[in-house]
């Protein structure tokens, strides 16, 4: 538990709150209202990576046996519920996270920081990540690799 908790603080609670909290804070933030379908779309994207985020981190928890950070990694690959269409999609929970955040308080420069986010993760799961996986999980990582885009989901009619 303790692990988690850590784990929890020190990555998604860092990144989708006290980052953003500091952004606000050293760019002088000024709530305005947005118009109400950013704010009613914000909200959306916001229980949808709350739910998205959660449930991803309860997959590693049970199914993993682990947790999201690299120093409590899972011990078994999670491709399960919504690691079936995309490798990634805890972190994109967070980006929906951020990008509401961005809409319901009407700042431009918390999406700024999502695409930042974004980008640092592209570099880091290309580089470490995916070769940690690919030690840690051979072949099961390899196939299961083949078969799931990293970030976006395949559409089929």
């Amino acid at each position: 538990m303790k692990e988690w908790i850590k784990a929890i603080v020190i990555l998604p609670f860092n990144v989708t709150v006290v980052i953003p909290g500091l952004i606000l804070y050293f760019s002088k933030y000024k709530f305005f209202m947005p118009n109400i379908f950013c704010f009613i779309f914000g909200l959306i994207l916001l229980f949808a990576g709350l739910y998205l985020a959660a449930w991803t981190m309860l997959l590693f928890h049970k199914i993993g046996k682990g947790t999201p950070a690299p120093w409590a990694a899972p011990k078994h690959l999670v491709i399960q519920g919504p690691y079936r269409f995309v490798r990634n999609p805890m972190i994109l929970g967070v980006l929906a996270i951020l990008t509401a955040e961005s809409l319901i308080l009407n700042t431009i420069n918390i999406f700024y920081w999502a695409v930042l986010f974004f980008l640092i993760n592209c570099v880091y799961f290309k580089v470490f990540e995916e070769k940690q996986l690919e030690r840690n999980f051979a072949g099961e990582y390899l196939e299961y690799k083949k078969r799931v885009p990293m970030w976006f989901p395949k559409i089929r009619f």
